[in-house]
């Protein structure tokens, strides 16, 4: 289930971009202001954002502005009353992906959502990597070092693929529990760690003093491949 943000101030719209949200599958967050809504990027990391331009607190604007400085590449479609042109390229300019003038038609917007999170999805997707000695094929399931077979588990290869499609970034247990596992499959974040030294036993040189997963103390893992 992907998750989308709204944040808009308007409480009749922001109800009926909820609903239809949510009866067509999506898991919906909302937000009535800006501030509100800055905090629920940060945190909730949704895979989609829906952006109003004109918000009380902080404007659409800063918000894209701050999310794109976290480095946060999930897809922002701004909404907004203005039709210059000016408004459009800056929002464009600060990192939105795209936007839809009001008043538009829920069908449009979903539209527009549906054309993102494909184009996401397939810029997502990781056949081949490598990194130092070791490469990987995800679509076969095969990982080498140096030339030499490594068997890695079917988790191990999920793990990795997830880290790859988010190196450099600071990933969190609960968000592997969810994106990884599934949330709920396995409720304790020890679990992660577990599958992390395992892990490490097979790819790093020094397991006691990684190179390339490294742990971000207090916060998670980071992929430095």
């Amino acid at each position: 289930m992907q998750t989308v943000l709204i944040v808009e101030d308007d409480p009749t719209m922001l109800i009926a971009l909820r609903d239809n949200f949510e009866f067509k599958g999506y898991k919906v967050v909302t937000a009535a202001d800006g501030e509100k809504g800055l905090n629920a990027a940060l945190n909730a990391k949704p895979d989609l954002i829906i952006l109003d331009i004109m918000l009380p607190k902080i404007n659409g604007y800063e918000i894209c502005r701050l999310i794109r400085e976290q480095k946060l590449e999930m897809p922002i479609i701004m909404l907004t009353a203005k039709g210059e042109e000016s408004d459009i390229v800056l929002g464009l300019n600060l990192g939105a992906d795209d936007y839809v003038t009001k008043p538009f038609s829920v069908r449009e917007l979903m539209a527009r959502v549906h054309v993102q999170l494909r184009r996401i999805a397939s810029e997502g997707s990781v056949e081949h990597f490598r990194f130092g000695e070791i490469e990987l094929d995800f679509k076969r399931h095969h990982a080498a070092r140096g030339g030499r077979l490594l068997h890695l588990t079917a988790r191990e290869f999920d793990l990795l693929r997830y880290f790859v499609r988010r190196r450099g970034e600071t990933v969190s247990r609960d968000e592997l529990l969810d994106k990884v596992w599934g949330m709920g499959a396995y409720p304790l974040s020890r679990t992660v760690d577990n599958h992390i030294a395992k892990l490490r036993q097979k790819i790093e040189r020094l397991p006691a003093d990684p190179e390339y997963l490294i742990t971000v103390h207090g916060l998670g893992y980071k992929f430095l491949g």
